[in-house]
């Protein structure tokens, strides 16, 4: 059985690196013969897989001059301890390491220090990967184990040192015990696979977590911390192996002080469901002081615009209405510049055939005429163009046809565009224009296997950057046509709510995020030519 086992286990690590593409690989360098060989352990004091373990220091011997590296990372000491163990030495080569426990030792457990790979030979930098120390405070040493892969639920590739978790299933466990207690066991997926094995367990009912571990507390910080679970209990000892989704929360509903940031607006800060936050003066305003409240573009800010006021201060509430929660704050006046009118162009040279012109403004706009606006082609000739307000996201479109090889001249005069506090735009001209179709490539993908609409399909480079997206709610070719040269792959997002976007998890509502699948390899666009390629989903 235990050969099968591990068997198992190896194809199925094999399997999700095969999928995910993140085995690291590790060049040789070229030249003449080194060394290659790793630290060997000689012996230990007390010795490895001790029992009725009362020591306080632990010396551990190698057959040549060691040094510790990143050692801050890499050490998993399972079940955590309250206070991190003393290491020495550090920064200079020994033949040998000392271990000081701090801690009172809980009875009749067994525990696990796990070196990682921070224990290298001085000379050559070779590790000893994953040396653990291991030994138990009662009279026998336990030896049941757990393996599995942590993914990512967005990104392709996983982050480094992901702490994976153990917490018994007991009276005193809740859902709320990983925000504030360490687990019961813990291990860590390093900084090169994403694979993990929790070793030296005893036998019973469990709970499965994996964080991206920021404040390297132990417990769970919904702030700063991704999180993954397995939903189900896992009871030990047990053959399967588990792959975990980590996520980053949407954070809890939350407000900022707010404050003056410009002589005519106070930011709003919050976090978690503005959507639907009100903001209101209780301060009496005088009849010539004018309000309005806008987001800021791909902050969780609020805007609250003022015309002028000699007022020392405003008190305000800030009301979430699904949350049924208020907030009140005194804002005070502070001596500041006025934020006055300033227009940004999308595009000053090269406009992409599927882009649109647009101007962004920093300030709101209210007003806009297009009878102050002409677009000319490099032939002196007029083009057909419509002009409208996005007064989400605070910027003006002109949509016009887009030809091959042409430059325009777009002239706004004085007034085209007006602000919130009347302010209007000074003449302006631009000359943007667009290259050649014989410059670009076109991309189809096509989907097949495991589909379920509806879903997104994205165009993303290298960096994993959103470069374009199609919405999907049946089957259909996804044609990403006018491509410059370059590699492109694609990221699918199963929409299960339909609401256009992906959603992430949650932990206490035991959601996981939404599917994402991307498609394994990158295609190398180039110039005047077109690419289909088909993406077979599996489960």
């Amino acid at each position: 059985m235990r050969i099968f086992k591990q068997l198992l286990i190896f194809c199925f690590l094999l399997f999700i690196a095969l999928t995910l593409h993140q085995c690291a690989q590790r060049g040789t360098p070229s030249g003449g013969p080194k060394d290659v060989t790793p630290p060997v352990l000689l012996r230990t004091e007390p010795e490895n897989l001790s029992i009725n373990f009362k020591a306080e220091k632990i010396r551990l011997y190698f057959d040549e001059y060691i040094k510790l590296q990143d050692v801050q990372n890499q050490l998993i000491v399972s079940p955590p301890l309250k206070y991190i163990p003393e290491i020495k030495p550090q920064g200079s080569a020994s033949k040998y390491i000392e271990i000081t426990i701090k801690d009172t030792l809980l009875e009749n457990t067994t525990y696990t220090i796990n070196f990682g790979q921070s224990i290298v030979d001085n000379n050559e930098g070779n590790p000893n990967s994953f040396l653990t120390y291991v030994f138990s405070t009662g009279d026998y040493i336990d030896s049941l184990s757990l393996a599995g892969a942590v993914k990512d639920a967005y990104n392709r590739k996983a982050d480094e040192f992901i702490s994976v978790m153990l917490y018994e299933i007991d009276s005193a466990y809740t859902d709320s015990t990983l925000y504030k207690d360490p687990p019961n066991y813990i291990t860590n997926t390093l900084d090169s696979v994403p694979f993990f094995e929790l070793k030296n367990l005893k036998e019973g009912d469990y709970a499965l977590v994996a964080i991206k571990d920021a404040g390297k507390n132990n417990v769970f910080d919904q702030r700063s911390d991704k999180i993954g679970f397995l939903t189900d209990t896992i009871t030990l000892p047990t053959d399967s192996i588990y792959l975990l989704n980590l996520f980053r929360e949407i954070p809890d509903y939350a407000t900022s002080v707010p404050s003056y940031v410009a002589k005519n607006r106070i930011i709003f800060g919050y976090q978690g469901g503005g959507e639907d936050l009100k903001i209101d003066a209780l301060t009496p305003l005088p009849d010539s002081v004018k309000t309005l409240v806008q987001k800021e573009r791909d902050k969780d800010t609020l805007n609250c615009w003022l015309t002028e006021t000699d007022l020392d201060s405003i008190i305000f509430t800030v009301t979430n209405e699904k949350l049924a929660q208020i907030d009140t704050f005194t804002v005070k006046t502070r001596k500041l510049e006025l934020d006055s009118l300033v227009l940004i162009p999308s595009h000053t040279r090269q406009i992409g055939f599927n882009e649109k012109f647009h101007f962004l403004a920093n300030t709101p706009i209210v007003e806009i005429d297009s009878s102050l606006v002409t677009i000319i082609n490099k032939d002196s000739a007029k083009v057909d163009f419509t002009m409208s307000l996005d007064t989400v996201m605070n910027k003006v479109n002109l949509d016009f046809d887009l030809v091959d090889n042409q430059s325009y001249s777009i002239d706004l005069l004085p007034g085209a565009i007006e602000d919130f506090f009347g302010e209007q735009n000074d003449t302006l001209r631009l000359k943007p224009g667009t290259g050649s179709y014989a410059d670009l490539g076109d991309l189809t993908l096509n989907l097949a296997g495991n589909v379920a609409y509806p879903l997104i399909v994205e165009l993303i480079n290298k960096k994993g950057d959103k470069l374009r997206e199609i919405y999907a709610a049946q089957p259909q070719q996804f044609e990403f046509n006018y491509l410059n040269p370059g590699e492109y792959s694609f990221r699918i997002i199963f929409d299960a709510n339909g609401n256009g976007k992906w959603d992430t998890g949650s932990y206490l509502k035991k959601i996981q995020p939404e599917v994402i699948k991307y498609y394994p390899s990158f295609v190398d666009v180039r110039a005047l030519s077109t690419y289909n390629e088909t993406f077979i989903i599996s489960e």
